[in-house]
């Protein structure tokens, strides 16, 4: 009897200290929770910083992210709770330090792997006692565009230096020998080569200045694609026939994009001179077209020396020339596939290029094909590239198939 009494009351005490124990630890846990609330930013604040359009950090008196916004985050700014660039706390602690307003242009890496990197715009300032603001304005795209701009710039007056240079050199050398009629001969065929190639690079920075303000969506229509390579192959002629090159057109697809066909036209005539340019004399450039699986193909292919892989990587860059001498002896401007590839970007379309050293080069446009055209439009369009493009068939029938094999070789 007695045991069982000294167990209820051993019972009892461990029970009342349990309770009170536990009581003790809620009033902890509300003490702490009391002394240390969420963090938030002053009342209205969050709202103007949704509406605002740019990346933002609130960070408060330690630097710790009280609130950042998606973009921050993506920017790389941010990553939990913490600032990650250390470029980006130096501006709060001058912010903290000397009160006032700091902006600069930085540029960050994207992440902790790569060499991705972002340029910011970056304005600190202070929304309250104890917080400071971060704004972030994504300035890479118009960083990127101001640096293509000013390289295109240096690179048209080094390029309008040498034919203007050339002439004014031939222009002395002709007043000096008045009295040599063979030198003048010589020198004023020379002084013409220069004026052409010099017409031709100013021709050719006119047209890719047109296609930086072309709207193809508000200023096309549709366009037969067998008309596009008709026009181009004809006006290609004279400089195929100067080195007996022969022209052979493959494919006839009835086939309609939609665009701007001076532009089309302009492109591909370009890569047809290009695979003129580089190719031997007496040999053959094939023009091969097709349209698949919604997609309309033209593929151009020399018998030229072929492309090594890292002239490949870069033939698309504007005044590259894989050699530099022989374009000035073929009167290259080094704009030609720069025009080509910005006009089938703004067709929504790509080009892509297959080449071996050796085996020559097959440059492939590719064009979203047109759903749907005008049957009242297309055949009075399509009636005078049928017959260029029949006559062209009778010569090689073969060739659609050869250029079909190229264009998947491309593509791989």
């Amino acid at each position: 009897m007695l045991i069982g009494v000294i167990a209820g009351l051993v019972g009892l005490s461990l029970g009342m200290f349990g309770a009170l124990a536990f009581r003790v630890s809620e009033q902890q846990r509300q003490l702490v929770d009391s002394g240390f609330e969420d963090p938030s930013i002053p009342e209205g604040a969050a709202q103007v910083l949704a509406v605002i359009g740019r990346a933002f950090v609130v960070v408060d008196a330690i630097d710790g992210v009280v609130r950042a916004s998606p973009a921050a985050y993506a920017y790389g700014l941010v990553r939990g709770h913490t600032v990650v660039h250390q470029q980006l706390l130096e501006m709060t602690a001058r912010v903290r330090r000397d009160g006032v307003i700091v902006e600069k242009q930085l540029e960050l890496p994207r992440g902790p792997l790569g060499q991705g990197t972002i340029v910011v715009q970056i304005r600190a300032a202070v929304i309250a006692e104890d917080y400071i603001l971060l704004l972030a304005d994504d300035r890479t795209e118009f960083t990127r565009t101001e640096e293509v701009r000013n390289d295109f710039v240096a690179n048209v007056s080094h390029e309008l230096k040498t034919p203007v240079g050339a002439i004014s050199l031939l222009a002395e050398a002709l007043e000096s020998s008045a009295d040599d009629p063979e030198a003048v001969r010589r020198f004023a065929k020379r002084m013409h080569k220069e004026s052409a190639r010099l017409a031709a690079l100013v021709q050719d920075i006119i047209e890719l200045s047109r296609l930086q303000g072309a709207n193809v969506a508000q200023q096309g229509r549709p366009v037969d694609i067998n008309t596009v390579v008709s026009e181009a192959v004809d006006r290609s002629q004279l400089p195929a026939e100067s080195k007996n090159i022969e022209l052979v057109v493959g494919g006839h697809p009835d086939a309609m994009v939609y665009g701007d066909q001076d532009l089309l036209v302009t492109a591909l005539r370009n890569l047809i001179d290009n695979a003129i340019r580089y190719s031997p004399e007496n040999t053959r450039v094939g023009v091969g077209v097709r349209a698949k699986d919604g997609l309309v193909s033209v593929a151009v292919t020399d018998q030229g020396e072929g492309l090594s892989p890292e002239d490949q990587e870069r033939v698309f860059e504007r005044f590259y020339r894989v050699d530099a001498a022989r374009s000035r002896h073929t009167g290259g401007t080094g704009l030609g596939l720069s025009i080509v590839k910005h006009v089938i970007s703004n067709h929504g379309g790509e080009v892509t290029l297959w080449s071996q050293p050796g085996q020559g080069s097959t440059f492939t446009i590719r064009l979203p094909e047109m759903e749907g055209p005008d049957d009242a439009v297309a055949p009075a369009a399509r009636k005078p590239a049928a017959q260029a493009v029949t006559a062209a068939k009778a010569v090689t029938p073969q060739l659609s198939d050869a250029a079909g094999v190229h264009e998947q070789g491309a593509s791989a």
